[in-house]
């Protein structure tokens, strides 16, 4: 082999330290692959004193031009996460003639547009498997082996922090708030969960694979977003009874004319349904095209070391490419400027918990504003006594949300009514 193929890395945390794993792991069989050798010449770190055992041998630096303005670096991986400096340093790196491959599904989402457009400016690649579904191929399948398919739905597990916790809350009955402690306990969940538990996390995920599977540019203020901060034990317990399993989604589907519609909320899923075997901190992606029918990707969506096996997949890509001195790779593909369908246009059944007076009449004056609303009921169950007031489960047939949102709006104006505890979609195709 002649020559070398040599790379920078912006950031030694946990990707950064599974991706020089990986690489020193497997180093053989990668060069074997490339037809070249590869190094890691340069690392930024922030603070040159931290020992570092891993990274002995490779030259580490906290000045980022050391690696952006080696003409010697052909491949830039940024790996520090957040939007900036992360944004211009994959800027500044692709205006240098370097390609660029990250895991950072904040900057893909929230700049993909501008990063793709540098990289063919300067005609570099752009790469970033790893920003959806951790070790999970769910980018170039979409954007490379599905192409022959019109997709229709992408729905997926895409945040493990959640999946887990859903997945104690089924399993053991607990409430929100304990699985939650237990979660950050175990390390899978923040001091601030806020990014995870409220759909934040999943909406930027959502965003990518949207942009790809319906080839136009979602951008991260048109995925509507709903957490599972609202799910009780009760909500599982229900599920359960009724034939269904509760799990967080991103959801992106195509409703014809009136364009795609992204977004992130619980789901009421039949325990059938290849998503609801989907449990702990592992991820999957589900999709629908029209020639290969349904198909599903599934494995650990986070995690140093499957995180790095996506990075490196890419690094070997851009490796490949320059070894065959290949410019004619796949860049954007949002060449279609789709509609983006409104949330109270999108279509399910819904699953509405309420707590209402325990006396003659209620669930025929419950009965007559969902019928005012032209929301048709499939169940209605009074399974509880909460204190002094009667538990009732509806179950709607499929109707335009909007319809559920006004129905909504009737419930909590009679007097009969408590609360509304819960409004839940439920997938019954």
């Amino acid at each position: 082999m002649s020559g070398k193929i040599v790379i920078g890395i912006l950031g030694s945390g946990t990707v950064g330290s599974g991706v020089i794993e990986v690489l020193k792991k497997n180093i053989s069989d990668i060069e074997q692959r490339v037809g070249r050798s590869i190094s890691i010449k340069s690392v930024l770190v922030r603070d040159l004193t931290k020992k570092r055992d891993h990274l002995e041998g490779i030259q580490l630096t906290n000045k980022v031009e050391d690696i952006l303005d080696d003409p010697e670096i052909a491949i830039v991986v940024e790996l520090m996460g957040g939007l900036h400096p992360s944004l211009e340093y994959m800027l500044r790196a692709m205006e240098a003639g370097k390609h660029v491959i990250t895991a950072n599904k904040d900057v893909v989402a929230q700049f993909g547009e501008h990063l793709f457009a540098t990289a063919e400016q300067h005609k570099v690649e752009f790469r970033f498997e790893a920003s959806v579904g951790g070790g999970i191929p769910i980018i170039t399948p979409l954007k490379q082996c599905l192409t022959a398919n019109k997709i229709s739905l992408i729905m997926g597990i895409v945040n493990g922090t959640t999946n887990y916790m859903l997945t104690k809350m089924t399993e053991d009955g607990s409430d929100y708030e304990e699985v939650l402690q237990e979660a950050q306990a175990k390390g899978y969940a923040e001091a601030n969960p806020a990014a995870d538990v409220e759909g934040f996390d999943a909406a930027r995920k959502a965003a990518i694979l949207g942009s790809i599977g319906f080839n136009t540019r979602i951008r991260l203020d048109d995925v509507s977003v709903e957490g599972i901060n609202n799910i009780k034990a009760a909500d599982i317990a229900y599920a359960k009874e009724l034939g269904y399993v509760v799990k967080l989604l991103a959801v992106a589907k195509d409703y014809g004319d009136k364009g795609v519609n992204v977004r992130v909320h619980p789901v009421f899923l039949p325990s059938s349904h290849p998503l609801a075997m989907v449990n702990d901190v592992f991820n999957a992606i589900f999709i629908r095209g029209n020639a290969i029918g349904d198909a599903m990707f599934y494995g650990r969506g986070a995690g140093a070391l499957p995180t790095a096996s996506a990075v490196v997949a890419d690094i070997i890509a851009v490796a490949r490419n320059l070894v065959i001195g290949n410019t004619a790779t796949v860049g954007c593909t949002c060449y279609n400027n789709r509609p983006i369908c409104p949330l109270e246009e999108t279509e399910a059944s819904y699953y509405i918990r309420l707590q209402v007076d325990d006396e003659p009449g209620v669930l025929g004056a419950i009965a007559t504003a969902f019928g005012n609303c032209d929301v048709s009921l499939k169940s209605v169950i009074q399974t509880r006594m909460v204190n002094i007031h009667a538990e009732i489960v509806a179950v709607t047939h499929v109707v335009k949300h909007k319809k559920v949102e006004a129905a909504r709006e009737l419930l909590e104006a009679l007097p009969v009514v408590d609360k509304i505890c819960n409004i839940i979609r439920v997938d019954d195709e």
